[in-house]
């Protein structure tokens, strides 16, 4: 699986909360940014828990 962030972020870091170990917050663009190329398993959930609860449908995920 694999995730990203599009330029629709609005920097509200539900997402750096809710999973540290695959989005930061980058201060330069001000929005959060994808850390890692492919989602690790134990993750995968969270990261769709993420993705339904950001506001502004920002995070685009692709099944592998």
């Amino acid at each position: 699986m694999k995730v990203k962030v599009t330029e629709n972020c609005m920097g509200d870091r539900r997402c750096n909360d809710l999973c540290p170990e695959v989005f930061e917050y980058d201060e330069d663009q001000l929005k959060s940014i994808v850390k890692v190329d492919e989602v690790p398993g134990e993750y995968q959930a969270i990261v769709r828990q993420a993705a339904d609860e950001c506001g502004a449908q920002a995070i685009i995920i692709e099944d592998d």
